[in-house]
């Protein structure tokens, strides 16, 4: 029988970050617009969050019934390791979209935009698909596609959407770097489970690109966010150089990937990719927001 900390763990609370980042920054460009509405910021990161873990439970469901959880290395898997009943995880993961949904709902109710229900219908349903239904992208090397997507793209400028009723350059651009960053989040996550997933028959983008064209990837993704704030300085505002402030902090994981870190050892890895995300993500929206 799973415990709290088991379902807490299950949770993946270290990818929150991802969560948390884009609705920052899509609120500091608010901010920076004079057009901030908290409270359809407060609802926009209940969202995001309720739609991380929801896929995060997702993921533990679907890979967990498919077998190909059991010999994985990292956070604790419910199903996989026969912590809880598969249907128990479904119910939690089913349980984190209805309450995204929700707040979802609300949201576009405050805004009068309805046609963005499309757009929240559209992430969760990526959201299951990732790994679920009868051909998960997910194990077919389009992860990172959807992660840049729904993780970057879509919660950056939507939150800025939700509060301005205007899709600007900065948000387009800013949504890069963020993306860029959630994605190498899932990079780092599936770098470390090549192996498992090459026996499991899961083709993620790791497995297709192999080990260390996937380690090149990372460091890429990484520049990308960085090169994206720089572009934001000159083209925009030269306040967004603040999130450059962030670099000390990629130092460490682009380095270990690097160095040809595998296995536990990725696992800090991961962890101090979350704090990368969280730390480029605050600094830039506070960067926006001035």
């Amino acid at each position: 029988m799973a415990t709290l900390t088991d379902w807490i763990e299950g949770a993946r609370p270290r990818t929150l970050p991802a969560a948390f980042t884009p609705v920052a920054v899509g609120t500091g460009i608010a901010i920076g617009a004079n057009a901030v509405q908290w409270p359809r910021a407060a609802l926009a990161l209940l969202v995001a969050l309720a739609l991380q873990v929801g896929v995060n439970y997702a993921n533990d469901y679907s890979d967990g019934i498919r077998g190909t959880d059991r010999e994985r290395v990292g956070p604790v898997r419910l199903v996989g390791q026969g912590l809880a009943r598969p249907a128990r995880v479904r119910a939690a993961a089913f349980a984190s979209f209805l309450i995204a949904a929700v707040a979802g709902i609300v949201l576009v109710a405050l805004v009068g935009q309805w046609w963005l229900l499309a757009v929240g219908a559209a992430s969760i349903l990526a959201a299951w698909l990732y790994t679920g239904g009868p051909k998960p992208y997910g194990y077919a090397g389009l992860g990172e596609v959807f992660v840049f997507i729904f993780f970057g793209i879509v919660p950056v400028i939507a939150t800025a959407y939700v509060q301005t009723l205007t899709v600007t350059p900065t948000a387009v651009i800013a949504s890069i770097g963020v993306g860029a960053l959630a994605c190498a989040v899932l990079v780092t996550n599936n770098l470390r489970d090549i192996p498992t997933d090459e026996t499991s028959g899961k083709r993620t983008l790791a497995v297709r690109l192999g080990d260390r064209r996937t380690r090149r990837v990372y460091a890429a993704l990484v520049l990308l966010a960085f090169l994206a704030v720089i572009v934001l300085g000159v083209v925009d505002r030269w306040t967004a150089v603040i999130a450059l402030l962030a670099l000390p902090l990629a130092i460490r994981p682009v380095s270990h990937v690097l160095r040809d870190a595998s296995g536990l050892d990725l696992v800090p890895v991961l962890k101090a990719t979350g704090l990368l995300v969280l730390g480029y993500g605050v600094l830039l929206a506070v960067g926006l927001a001035i």
